[in-house]
């Protein structure tokens, strides 16, 4: 019987103090079976009826237990606008380069009639709003912003609702901004984190933030957590739970959304060393596979990526020739540097299990010390 629990889980009501995000309402649904809080990335609907439809099946494939949602909400508004006007502000000069590189990589077109679609339009902060809508009809425990606090009337309406709301910080000034905005909960997300993250280490940040706010709010400790003993590490440093994104990359029910083969092989393949925090993916600071596509954009003549969402609507054809291109050597793949634990693949409630038992172990051991 495990012995981990912190005041998280009686806050989010669930059995271990374990948050797991992920774009894949097959894993985020199997953590919440498992006993921690499942979060699905909602930035990869650009159809709001998408996501509710999504989210009906999670509501019906969770066992009733909680789950949440988490949208990207910039703390300044980008451009808005549709795909087609956004598209016009993009250089010709970025266009070339992007098509270039894709030639210089052997990366094929698309197949004929393949849709290229619209990029990811859930950085637009009218289409965030959208989420938002979306996920206040659903009986979802908890809304997260992975760009610092929402709006000050999206967490009313979200306390409104029962929600509570979390706020990624990797500062310790950021995380004081976000509970004065009302936030429940701060995520601070250190540098070895995957996607959207700062500049600050995990163990400097985590006890940092958790001094900043006192008992203002929890605090969730991100970036660099794949393991028991790195749970109980942040347990140490004085967050009460871990929010984890890149461990559940290479579980069998990731595949369930995506199956891209050279994507597994490249996560299975890849070192801690072997990650780069580049503006290339989204516009924004973020932490990717370090490949030919990556190391493309470092060359001398590179052009310098396109702020949020410009880059991603620059990109997203590119993403899809890359992924499908099945080459594991150029994948666009966000992860952390804990891709280096992540050497097998295995279904979630495994990982999950592995994670308490070894929290649990490590505690006791740490407990007997004198």
């Amino acid at each position: 019987m495990s012995t981990v629990r912190t005041t998280l889980c009686t806050v989010l009501g669930i059995e271990y103090p374990i948050v797991g995000f992920s774009p894949s309402e097959h894993v985020a649904a199997a953590i919440s079976r498992a006993g921690g809080l499942g979060v699905l990335g909602c930035v990869r609907f650009n159809d709001p009826a998408e996501l509710d439809a999504v989210l009906h099946w999670m509501d019906g494939n969770t066992e009733g237990k909680p789950y949440g949602v988490d949208v990207v909400m910039p703390a300044r508004e980008p451009a808005e606008g549709a795909a087609v006007d956004l598209d016009a502000q993009i250089p010709a000069a970025h266009r070339k380069f992007v098509e270039d590189t894709l030639l210089k990589l052997g990366v094929p077109p698309l197949p004929d009639n393949s849709p290229v679609g619209d990029g990811v339009l859930g950085w637009l902060h009218s289409v965030a709003r959208q989420h938002v809508d979306v996920a206040l009809a659903h009986p979802a425990r908890l809304i997260a912003n992975a760009l610092g606090p929402p709006p000050p009337d999206v967490i009313a309406r979200a306390h409104e609702h029962g929600m509570l709301v979390a706020a990624l910080a990797g500062k310790a000034a950021h995380a004081r901004g976000h509970v004065a905005s009302g936030v429940d909960i701060v995520v601070a997300q250190g540098y070895e984190a995957g996607g959207h993250t700062g500049e600050i280490a995990s163990m400097v940040l985590i006890p940092e933030i958790v001094d900043a706010i006192g008992d203002q709010a929890p605090v969730l400790a991100a970036g660099g957590i794949g393991c028991g003993r790195q749970i109980a590490a942040a347990l140490a440093l004085g967050a009460v739970g871990a929010w984890m994104g890149s461990a559940w990359l290479t579980t069998e029910e990731y595949a369930l959304t995506s199956a891209m083969p050279a994507v597994r092989s490249a996560l299975l393949a890849a070192t801690s060393s072997d990650t780069v925090r580049s503006r290339i993916y989204s516009g924004k600071p973020a932490r990717l596979l370090r490949n030919r596509w990556t190391r493309a954009w470092a060359e001398p003549g590179a052009p310098e990526p396109l702020p949020m969402p410009l880059q991603n609507l620059l990109v997203s054809e590119a993403h899809q020739r890359l992924m499908r291109s099945g080459q594991p050597d150029v994948v666009p793949m966000p992860v952390g540097q804990i891709v280096g634990r992540m050497n097998e693949v295995r279904p979630v409630a495994e990982v999950m299990a592995d994670l308490v038992r070894e929290t649990d172990q490590t505690l006791a051991r740490l407990g007997g010390l004198t």
